[in-house]
């Protein structure tokens, strides 16, 4: 006997419909790659990503084809993502710090059909275009005005693709387990492998990041993800904050200690994600300049294990330092270091001995750690085995 529910896919296009209808007014912050300062909200990101599902289908991007971002962390590239996904073309983020000839690689690979990037990536496309055949336009994402002249093929400025579409297009409702993003990861041997993310899998993801021993963030939070979209779904937050209509603070390009301790400061931001390069500058710039940050929550590092000191320093102002360990292949959460009772009443070395260690896997995400026999190994914090995980987030293939 099946339960008598109603059959309610699990899509990716639903979160930003709900920001939309429940959490329109909410604000997304922006510094540009054109340089100022611009703000949006939920309900317009929603409405401008239906004019590129609108543009994309007009275009004969069909269900499952792949159309690729190399962008940094922009309200534009959040509507594309939407956008693409929304029509169940695959959004495929691409590394700009990779080599030029991986790029071409995993763009042949993917067989991405579509190419949207920021102005700062045109250079390194106009040098690999010619192989990348694949590839039938270019979207650069800024407007007329700062357009470059350009040798990519059928290029347009974002905002003039835009303009030839009305909006007036419906999103799709197709199986949940639809594939909806693509993100390679050279963290292999041999040739980077493309991670295939479905609906599903990013909207469980979304509600496990929202967990309170996560990210848990609010609505009345502000996040400023300095993780990259282009880095395992930026974490999950492109959709964990939307759903729960937290405010959102996007960099940009500039990632230096001085442009994001502004951000941080002027628009209050109460959480933050990112690796421990971008934390030292912020710190080395707070500490010269003796700065606070007085509405910083929670700062939560991946990547790389944040030094102890660099624990401190946060606990030092109030935040709270919580480090993640994830995978691409887990898209990306795996453990979160939170204090759990009975840590949670440690103070002073102790409690900084606790926020030092990965933590422990929310709900989702299953682990244990097997001999090479595949025979399980005790869960005691010295012995060393195949770290071994599963998950309705985690890939199969």
């Amino acid at each position: 006997m099946l339960g008598l529910m109603q059959d309610w896919p699990l899509l990716c296009h639903r979160i930003i419909e709900h920001a939309a209808r429940i959490h329109g007014n909410q604000e997304v912050v922006t510094r540009s790659v054109e340089g100022p300062i611009v703000r949006t909200t939920y309900a317009q990101i929603h409405q401008r990503a239906l004019k590129v599902s609108q543009m994309l289908d007009r275009a004969g991007i069909k269900l499952g084809d792949r159309v690729a971002t190399i962008a940094w962390n922009t309200a534009r590239h959040l509507e594309c993502w939407y956008g693409i996904m929304g029509i169940g073309a695959i959004c495929h983020t691409v590394n700009p710090r990779l080599f030029p000839d991986q790029i071409a690689w995993i763009v042949n690979h993917a067989q991405d059909r579509v190419m949207i990037t920021d102005l700062t990536f045109v250079p390194v496309l106009e040098k690999i275009a010619d192989q990348i055949p694949s590839v039938e336009r270019f979207v650069v994402l800024t407007d007329a005005e700062h357009m470059p002249q350009t040798t990519l093929k059928n290029a347009i400025a974002y905002e003039e693709w835009l303009k030839e579409a009305d909006g007036d297009f419906a999103w799709k409702t197709f199986d949940e387990n639809t594939a909806a993003a693509m993100c390679y990861t050279s963290g292999t041997t041999g040739d980077p492998k493309g991670v295939l993310y479905s609906h599903r899998s990013n909207v469980l993801h979304a509600l496990m990041a929202n967990n309170p021993d996560a990210l848990g963030t609010r609505a009345a939070d502000t996040m400023l993800p300095v993780v990259p979209l282009f880095h395992a779904n930026s974490w999950g937050i492109a959709f964990s904050a939307p759903s729960m209509g937290t405010k959102l603070v996007m960099p940009g390009a500039k990632l230096d200690g001085a442009s994001v301790y502004e951000l941080l400061s002027t628009e209050k931001v109460t959480h933050t994600a990112g690796v421990p390069t971008v934390w030292l500058m912020l710190l080395q710039y707070m500490q010269k300049e003796k700065l606070t940050l007085p509405h910083l929550k929670m700062v939560v590092c991946g990547g790389s294990a944040m030094p102890r000191s660099m624990i401190k320093a946060f606990v030092d102002m109030g935040a709270e330092a919580r480090h993640a360990w994830g995978m691409t292949e887990m898209s990306p959460l795996g453990t979160l270091a939170t204090l759990k009772p009975p840590f949670d009443q440690t103070t002073g070395d102790a409690r900084l001995d606790v926020l030092a260690t990965q933590g422990y896997p929310p709900f989702g995400v299953e682990m244990k750690i097997t001999d090479d026999a595949g025979k399980d190994q005790p869960w005691d914090g010295k012995t060393f085995g195949r770290l071994k995980v599963s998950g309705p987030a985690v890939a199969q293939a």
